[in-house]
């Protein structure tokens, strides 16, 4: 059995986004183990098992659901950065940069949902 996700390069780019928040969530307060910290890598996550699991759907359509919720992911990721952000759990240099990587997994998921509506 083939995994084509696994041959996606937005794939890769969420794999690599999803480092960065394990790192840069790492500092944030031990009191926020449970909370902000805890949401936001299986926010993360859940980008890179969304489009895993919607691969192999047996239709576009359903494949373009799975698409959009890993979409939604990534703006929860944006948001509990936001969050972050303002309670000076993370620098402005960090968040500008996590939030440049996240703008460009959402062009590449919406190309992608895209291109399956052409077919």
């Amino acid at each position: 059995m083939s995994f084509r996700f696994l041959n996606f390069p937005v794939y890769k780019d969420i794999k690599k986004y999803i480092g960065n928040i394990y790192s840069l969530s790492s500092k944030f307060p031990k009191d926020e183990q449970f909370g902000l910290t805890n949401q936001l890598r299986r926010a993360a996550t859940s980008i890179a098992l969304n489009l895993a699991e919607g691969s192999d759907r047996g239709s576009d359509a359903d494949f373009k659901r799975f698409i959009q919720m890993s979409i939604g992911s990534v703006n929860e990721t944006v948001a509990i950065f936001d969050i972050a952000l303002e309670r000076s759990f993370i620098d402005q240099v960090n968040c500008a940069i996590i939030i440049s990587q996240a703008e460009s997994i959402v062009k590449q998921l919406s190309a992608f949902r895209q291109a399956l509506k052409s077919r």
